[in-house]
């Protein structure tokens, strides 16, 4: 596993050189999202019994995970093929493995560290509870390794950084900003209800939520099962892009 050390190493390196930009600056983000809605809504508005900005902090908090884990593999690929460096990488006997876990741990770790970031610069402003840790930690890695790995398929299948903001701009975005993290699907007519059950993403956020409150809008477990067959849905889908050699090597 010479290969996948070496590979992480260098794709931590990338986004750690920047902290300012790949950390700090979702992290401020994140603070004035919850700086505007809380003072908007936070008087008067309760959720599942919780204070608003309460039960916004975890949204924003998975939220930030999911766009920096897709943002980190995204840019990495789309970067190294447009300079050409992605030849640096193809040419060392790095199994396909290697590659994608170097990758998607990458993404991992990056979206974890900005959801940290912004679970303590945002906690100061509601009081968190944390009924289920475990909970919390789980929907977080395979949420990160699921955007991780549809990240390395966006880079893959950009040829340049026009189509990967089209990726990010009409998927990504939709995906996360729909998925209830400013509300609870409850508030919403039956139909569109129905529709939210089709995003995986509404998955992530419910089940993390549920670790901090104990309530969600959907069984954990469900949650949990749906997340789970996404991950490796898309991981499968990414694996047979590297070994195909899809706009890398041929």
């Amino acid at each position: 596993m010479i290969g996948f050390r070496t590979l992480l190493y260098k794709e931590v390196l990338r986004f750690w050189k920047v902290g300012f930009q790949t950390v700090a600056a979702p992290v401020l983000t994140a603070l004035l999202y919850l700086l505007i809605f809380s003072h908007v809504l936070d008087a008067g508005v309760q959720v599942n019994g919780v204070r608003y900005a309460a039960f916004l902090i975890p949204g924003l908090v998975m939220m930030s995970v999911l766009q920096n884990a897709f943002a980190n593999s995204s840019s990495s690929l789309i970067q190294s093929k447009v300079t050409g460096s992605v030849v640096f990488v193809l040419l060392p006997p790095i199994s396909y493995v290697e590659f994608f876990l170097a990758y998607v741990v990458a993404a991992m770790l990056r979206g974890l560290m900005v959801g940290l970031g912004v679970l303590v610069v945002t906690g100061w402003f509601a009081p968190l509870t944390f009924v289920a840790p475990f909970w919390i930690l789980t929907f977080a890695v395979i949420g990160g390794g699921i955007m991780g790995s549809l990240g390395m398929i966006a880079g893959i299948w950009a040829d340049k950084f026009d189509q990967l903001a089209a990726f990010q701009n009409f998927l990504i975005m939709p995906l996360t900003m729909l998925s209830g993290v400013f509300y609870s699907i409850h508030s919403l007519p039956l139909f569109w209800q129905q529709v939210s059950h089709f995003n995986p993403v509404f998955y992530m956020i419910d089940g993390f939520r549920f670790g901090f409150f104990g309530v969600s809008d959907v069984a954990p477990g469900t949650s949990l099962a749906v997340v789970a067959i996404s991950f490796l849905a898309v991981a499968l889908a990414t694996f047979a892009l590297l070994r195909s050699g899809y706009k890398l090597r041929y």
